[in-house]
């Protein structure tokens, strides 16, 4: 039986390297691979998950084979469905880089370009009017040689729920002064943290196991005030959160007395023998929703034993304001990240709106990984 592989794409590289276009029949290659040239491990079932679970669609994902031989580089672009200013007339599937790796005995003989310049190709050949990535410090340059532009820069931000000596050991690992005003910083976020919980007051925070259907109705009301965002509804809210292989993610809904839906939080609980917890998205068309999300996010957190909660955020963006209103405190400049774009169809609504990337709704719910950190 052809796989995808053999069905869709194969070329042939300098050096007798052959490249494919992947389905699931290439996902235990693709996850040995993976476990090559990275820290975090996976196994074919994450892959088939991230790539084929997909609602909106299954990813484009590459290899590069040496002829006779496994893949010693990968490529991945997963679908988003994005929107501008909630005009359901630009709403379109984009592209978002994910799994980009070359075997670290296969680096710098030309592999990458040739496998961005075949995602490209896809990309465009599947009407996506673009892509976008947040390329690590090593190769966000390749990209910007390849033809990609630099539209914004974001960073983690942090706030320190507890300052016990574990807390402030691990506060110090971003800068031994960190360690030793982490009381302060503690002591700030209780105070904002009191801020939060007034405001909220009236709507009650529930576990959710699922997402309502109503959901998309929110986001739909958010999405107005932005320039581009990634549309919310509970088939994709579900499968990129709460089917995630990892089950570190939790959602908590807000409700108003009446029973609607008044919004939600979704945090990532720190691992086993961690104290680190992410503050992964939140979704709230008012104030008040909003400092109820944010206070059910960090008190559940707080429950799973977090001392330090991280989330990031586009530098200027409406979500780095939110943060630092909210005690968090910036990373150094040193590890702010590029936000980069590649665009198809230059004419298309969501190719103006896209830039800058300051005036994106994006938090870590809008980033390819499956988990943070």
């Amino acid at each position: 039986m052809e796989s995808q592989a053999d069905v869709r794409a194969s070329d042939t590289l300098r050096e007798g390297f052959e490249l494919a276009l992947c389905g699931p029949a290439e996902r235990e290659e693709q996850a040995r691979l993976f476990n090559r040239c990275f820290k975090k491990s996976v196994d074919a079932a994450a892959l088939a998950w991230r790539y084929d679970g997909n609602p909106v669609g299954p990813a484009v994902s590459l290899l590069a084979r040496p002829q006779g031989a496994e893949g010693v580089s990968g490529y991945a672009c997963s679908p988003r469905r994005a929107v501008s200013h909630g005009d359901e007339a630009t709403l379109a599937v984009v592209g978002e880089t994910g799994d980009v790796m070359t075997d670290p005995d296969w680096r710098k003989r030309g592999i990458f370009s040739r496998l961005d310049r075949e995602a490209m190709g896809e990309t465009a050949r599947l009407g996506w009017p673009l892509v976008f990535g947040l390329p690590n410090r090593r190769s966000a340059h390749i990209f910007l040689e390849l033809g990609w532009e630099s539209i914004g820069t974001l960073r983690p931000w942090t706030l320190v729920l507890d300052a016990s000596p574990g807390g402030r050991e691990l506060r110090a690992r971003e800068g031994r002064l960190r360690g030793l005003f982490a009381p302060l910083a503690a002591r700030r976020a209780r105070a904002a943290r009191r801020r939060l919980g007034d405001a909220g007051r009236g709507l009650e925070a529930r576990a959710l196991e699922r997402f309502p259907a109503e959901v998309e109705a929110l986001s739909r009301r958010i999405e107005r005030r932005f320039a581009f965002m990634v549309r919310r509804d509970a088939a994709w809210l579900d499968w990129r959160f709460l089917r995630a292989p990892s089950r570190l993610h939790r959602a908590i809904g807000l409700f108003e007395r009446s029973g609607d839906l008044a919004g939600y939080a979704l945090v990532q609980v720190p691992r086993p023998g961690e104290r680190l917890g992410y503050l992964v998205d939140v979704l709230a068309p008012s104030e008040e929703a909003l400092a109820a999300a944010l206070a059910a996010g960090l008190d559940a957190l707080e429950r799973e034993g977090a001392a330090l909660v991280q989330a990031t955020a586009i530098d200027g963006s409406w979500w780095r304001g939110v943060l630092a209103r909210s005690a968090f405190q910036p990373s150094r400049p040193a590890s702010a990240l590029s936000v980069i774009l590649h665009l198809h169809q230059p004419r298309h609504a969501l190719a103006a709106a896209a830039r800058p990337a300051a005036g994106w709704y994006f938090t870590d719910g809008d980033r390819d990984d499956e988990t943070m950190g």
